[in-house]
């Protein structure tokens, strides 16, 4: 079976991390390399746990590239800091240094120059923001075609956004915080003719972390990885959390276990809803969207692949 060629672009939250860590257990997949874009994270920490991450689970082969684009609309602290706390776990603190590459290039001449050399067309998995990618496209348009797809963890189409006032006093409340980070980004890759997959807070609201699911995770935490899933959670718990990023992700390894729908969209970058993405009747760009997952399916198969 060819493998998908899959570069993963992400922003180091909790969730980002452990999406990361099913991409990493996917037959399917061949990871080209990991973006980490500086938004739900500070940067030095989550460049270092997916390092860490990738030199546990035994991928120090997997190269790492710091993205040094910059967003509108900067995350909260209180989102970012969970990098900090999970750099700081002991699982992630055993070895004295990291192996891991992290390339001198940019994130941005990094996607790039992977998009170059790939034998075929890659998958772009993003659980952060579209600007790295927004901006290869604006310094080198060809690369278009070695772009197979992208699938986003990103936006809001018929549900309100999770952009509070209190972080956000001016906006609506219509965007999700991905797309919010930098709106003229999504636009322009929504310019493109790039095949998107689109995993919406839609979908990501009726998949929620639940106690339950915790518990499920804790009875098989005699797997090291499933130990560390449970902890990165408990620092969840707190607030209300979904599975934003893992939703997403794997949709690679099982697709049939999902339901998707063609929508057409376009995205406000600008004003008072900026980063909302717009369901419109005719006219838009039309995108892929999850629109339905079979829950127990999903996830069981997070069980199992945490079984490690």
């Amino acid at each position: 079976m060819t493998k998908q060629l899959v570069l993963m672009d992400h922003d180091g939250a909790v969730d980002d991390f452990l999406a990361l860590t099913l991409l990493l257990r996917m037959p399917s997949v061949e990871l080209l390399g990991v973006v980490v874009t500086p938004a739900d994270c500070y940067i030095g920490a989550a460049l270092s746990v997916t390092r860490k991450l990738l030199d546990w689970l035994g991928r120090s082969d997997v190269p790492v590239a710091e993205s040094t684009v910059r967003g509108i609309n900067p995350f909260p602290p209180a989102y970012r800091r969970d990098s900090v706390v999970i750099d700081n776990l002991p699982v992630l603190n055993e070895r004295d240094e990291i192996r891991t590459p992290l390339v001198p290039e940019s994130g941005v001449d990094f996607m790039a120059n992977a998009l170059s050399a790939a034998p075929r067309p890659v998958t772009l998995m993003v659980t952060g923001p579209l600007s790295t990618l927004a901006e290869v496209l604006e310094r080198d348009p060809s690369l278009f075609a070695h772009i197979d797809r992208v699938v986003w963890m990103g936006g809001a189409l018929n549900v309100p956004g999770n952009v509070e006032r209190l972080y956000a006093p001016e906006h609506d409340g219509s965007a999700e915080w991905n797309a919010f980070w930098d709106p003229p980004s999504v636009a322009r890759v929504w310019a493109t003719e790039i095949p998107i997959i689109l995993c919406s807070l839609d979908l990501t609201n009726e998949v929620p972390l639940t106690a339950e699911t915790i518990r499920q995770v804790a009875k098989q935490r005699s797997y090291p990885l499933s130990d560390f899933v449970g902890t990165c959670y408990a620092l969840a718990l707190p607030q209300d959390y979904y599975c934003w990023d893992i939703l997403a992700t794997a949709y690679l390894d099982r697709p049939d276990l999902y339901e998707t729908t063609t929508v057409t969209t376009e995205i406000v970058a600008t004003g008072s809803s900026q980063g909302r993405t717009r369901v419109t009747p005719s006219g838009g760009r039309p995108v892929q969207v999850m629109a339905k997952v079979n829950k127990p399916g999903f996830y069981q198969y997070l069980l199992q692949q945490w079984a490690l």
